[in-house]
């Protein structure tokens, strides 16, 4: 299933891990929060930090060293090289198409099967090949598209046995990801206001605000100005001179 972890691509993996730890080294040895909690004794983020970082570095190797579906030789029955078993075959409709036997050139494969391609990089026949990945020196296949998924089940209650926890794990993905986008459209949607979460919720309270009217925002300089303010202008704005609409002159 998996490759030599010192065959090709050796030097790219090694390069990804070392510059993943020496960043993670730089956070923790330079003045950042990381480290004030490490110093502190409050090691909680910091621990959950430092295994973000591994569980990410040991995936990366899984999917760099996992077998994409590699057509090592034709040795076995042609079933095996053309991925189709008896049963699969019976289920195939009959047709008047006429399928041209490929070959490949490179290793020597006296059939090709569909959707298969021959990688220069890897030196082997992939099948149902995407492209080869130079950041994971690996090629994209049919067998490392996913690791695991839903699988059928005679019964709901065979299923939910099975695929119960895969199916909560989904759910919460979910729920989270709806809260990060909504989360997301709300504050692209302030920041194209040029206004702020406590500004929006309480203009009746604030005294600079309260007698604007419901649709008035007197720091409003248009969506792209103040999308650009936002994100590419760094200083300090002097917010009176644009309140009375006198300049924004930064100081």
């Amino acid at each position: 299933m998996f490759k030599n972890v010192f065959g090709s691509g050796f030097l790219v993996r090694t390069a990804h891990v070392i510059l993943t730890w020496v960043i993670t080294l730089i956070l923790f040895l330079h003045d950042t929060e990381l480290r004030q909690q490490e110093e502190t004794g409050q090691l909680v983020q910091p621990v959950l930090f430092v295994l973000l970082v591994l569980g990410s570095v040991l995936l990366y190797f899984a999917v760099s060293l996992m077998d994409p579906g590699f057509i090592l030789s034709e040795d076995r029955d042609l079933q095996f090289t053309l991925g189709v078993t008896e049963e699969q075959q019976d289920m195939i409709p009959p047709t008047t198409k006429s399928l041209r036997q490929r070959r490949c050139g490179h290793c020597l494969l006296q059939q090709q099967p569909m959707r298969s391609k021959h990688c220069q990089t890897c030196q082997h026949c992939v099948r149902r090949y995407d492209h080869h990945c130079p950041w994971i020196e690996n090629c994209v296949g049919e067998r490392n598209h996913r690791w695991t998924g839903f699988s059928a089940a005679p019964s709901w209650q065979q299923w939910l046995r099975s695929d119960g926890v895969l199916l909560a794990v989904a759910v919460l993905l979910a729920l989270l990801s709806l809260v990060v986008l909504l989360l997301l459209g709300s504050h692209l949607y302030l920041v194209s206001l040029n206004t702020t979460t406590w500004e929006f919720m309480s203009r009746h309270r604030i005294s600079y605000l309260k007698h604007c009217g419901a649709d008035e925002n007197p720091f409003d300089r248009g969506t792209f100005h103040n999308l650009w303010g936002f994100y590419c202008v760094w200083g300090t704005v002097v917010w009176e001179q644009v309140y009375f609409r006198e300049g924004s002159d930064q100081v």
